[in-house]
C-alpha cells in the first residue's frame, strides 16, 4: 500500500523540493519565527498607503482560490489572520502582517485570474502591482502559489512575466498537494521546474505544501527564516 502523502513529505521532502540543505536548526528557526503572535498591520489599496519600506518583506501571490489565505494561516498557526474574500477576485489590497519583536512583513497580495473582476479595476490594480514590485527595495522574494492539481496556467504565466520584468526573485509553492497522488505530485513538481527554468527571476526549487495536512509547511517556514537571516535580520 502506498504510504500516505503527508508521511511521504516528512520522509522525502528534501528530495521532492530540492531543500536537502536545511538543517534541524534551520527548521527550528522557521518554527520559532512563525509561532510568534503575528498580527494584521494594514491593507494598502494603492502605493500611497504602503507602510515604510524599513524592513524585509516576503510576499505571497496566486490565483483566486489557490489556497493562499489558508497557507498563510497554516504558516503562522492561526485560523483567521489572512481572510479570504467571500467573492474571489474582489479583494484589491496588499495586506501586511508583522510581529512586534521582529523586523519583517508578510504581504498577502490579491488573488488574480478571476474573470468576474471588472476590467477597469483589474487594469488599475495591475498598475499598483507593477509599482509595488518595481519600487519595493526591501522585497526579498515573492512566493507564487500554484494549485498542485492544475500546475502552471496562463494566468500564472502573466504574473511570472511581470516578476521577471520587475527583476523580483520568486519561488513556486504548490498548494493542495494532499489532493493528488504521490506520483502525480512528482510529475507536477518536475513540470513546474521545467517551466520555471525559462524565467530568469525564478528560484529553481519548488516547495509542495498542504495547508490542511501541514505537509511542507516546515520547509516553507525554514526557507523564509533563511531569507531573513541572509538579509542580516
Amino acid at each position: 500500500m502506498e504510504r500516505p502523502l503527508c508521511f511521504f513529505w516528512r520522509l522525502k521532502a528534501p528530495e521532492m523540493t530540492g531543500t536537502s540543505d536545511f538543517s534541524e536548526d534551520q527548521i527550528e528557526a522557521g518554527r520559532k519565527l512563525f509561532t510568534q503572535p503575528w498580527q494584521f498591520v494594514r491593507g494598502a489599496p494603492d502605493l500611497i498607503h504602503l507602510p515604510p519600506d524599513d524592513r524585509p518583506e516576503i510576499a505571497f501571490a496566486g490565483r483566486s482560490n489557490v489556497g493562499k489565505s489558508s497557507l498563510i494561516n497554516a504558516l503562522v498557526g492561526q485560523l483567521k489572520l489572512a481572510r479570504a474574500s467571500n467573492t474571489p477576485g474582489r479583494t484589491q489590497e496588499l495586506n501586511f502582517f508583522s510581529i512586534p519583536i521582529t523586523t519583517l512583513y508578510l504581504v498577502d497580495m490579491p488573488g488574480y485570474g478571476f474573470a468576474e473582476a471588472p476590467k477597469a479595476k483589474v487594469k488599475a490594480w495591475n498598475k499598483v502591482l507593477r509599482g509595488y514590485l518595481a519600487g519595493r527595495r526591501t522585497l526579498l522574494r515573492v512566493f507564487v502559489l500554484i494549485d498542485a492539481r492544475h500546475g502552471i496556467k496562463d494566468t500564472d504565466e502573466d504574473i511570472l512575466q511581470l516578476l521577471d520584468t520587475a527583476a523580483v526573485s520568486y519561488q513556486a509553492v504548490l498548494t493542495k498537494a494532499d489532493k493528488i497522488s504521490k506520483s502525480a505530485l512528482e510529475k507536477v513538481i518536475a513540470e513546474t521546474k521545467v517551466a520555471l527554468a525559462k524565467h530568469p527571476a525564478a528560484f529553481p526549487d519548488v516547495i509542495a505544501t498542504s495547508a490542511e495536512k501541514g505537509g511542507g509547511v516546515d520547509i516553507l517556514r525554514a526557507e523564509i527564516a533563511r531569507l531573513i537571516a541572509s538579509a542580516g535580520r
